[in-house]
């Protein structure tokens, strides 16, 4: 018996890295997991090691970048799985690097798969949410939003901060419908980072001794299983929260 057994996911960005780490860790505690992404043999691999868990799983393939086709895909995982429990967004993709050399495109895909696709999410997810007493929605932000020098990721951290002003709205808002919603802001050895991780040692070295707990995380046990843990009944009253997942790395004051 696993603590979610009953329960239905949607996470976005689920063919690797921390989406696939998040996925893996629900899927242990029993709950069925519709997997998002754009690569649908990613999404395949993911969905074949949840069920290797023991749970149900089934790939949709799509870019979170079209919000109009979102309540469609929401509606296809509530009529699979009989419902909607729990939300993670963590799809993003956007720009990284200085002001002046970011594109007004880059800028804008930013903001539109991270807060503009959550809120197509979160919106259609919410009926489903309230029809089941209840519901969790987890959002993924990033501690680069109150870095004291946030150089090259400034595109970033704005899209991240609107979502996490996300966030605390909805668990205003909703939470008399039993819904919480929290974001957390991770450090985890995901695929891209990895790649940095070997072709720049010397540099993630001294990255890695920013970090007070001495390594970079997981992304199942550190952050996958940090999620599940949020998802407790004993976290109930946990809402509108930003939780850092970075081994003590930034201050969110």
């Amino acid at each position: 018996m696993g603590s979610l057994d009953g329960k239905v996911a949607i996470v976005t960005g689920a063919g690797q890295g921390v989406g696939q780490g998040i996925a893996l860790a629900l899927a242990s505690e029993g709950a069925a997991v519709a997997v998002l992404g754009r690569t649908a043999a990613k999404l395949e691999t993911t969905c074949g090691l949840v069920r290797e868990r023991g749970a149900d799983a089934e790939p949709f393939a799509g870019d979170v970048a079209d919000t109009e086709a979102i309540p469609g895909v929401v509606e296809e995982v509530a009529g699979r799985f009989g419902g909607v429990d729990i939300l993670v967004n963590n799809a993003y993709s956007g720009g990284y690097g200085p002001l002046l050399e970011m594109s007004d495109e880059k800028f804008q895909r930013g903001f539109l798969t991270g807060p503009f696709a959550a809120f197509a999410f979160m919106k259609a997810c919410h009926p489903h949410m309230k029809a089941r007493g209840g519901g969790n929605i987890i959002n993924l932000v990033t501690s680069a939003m109150v870095r004291w020098d946030p150089t090259t990721y400034g595109a970033y951290a704005a899209a991240k901060q609107a979502l996490r002003s996300l966030t605390r709205t909805a668990a205003a808002e909703w939470g008399p419908d039993g819904i919480r919603a929290n974001s957390i802001a991770p450090h985890a050895l995901s695929p891209g980072l990895k790649r940095w991780t070997e072709a720049f040692p010397e540099a993630a070295e001294e990255f890695r001794k920013t970090i007070p707990l001495g390594y970079i995380g997981d992304c199942e046990a550190d952050i996958g299983n940090a999620v599940v843990a949020l998802l407790q009944p004993a976290m109930r009253y946990l809402t509108g929260a930003t939780i850092p997942l970075d081994g003590g790395q930034a201050y969110f004051g």
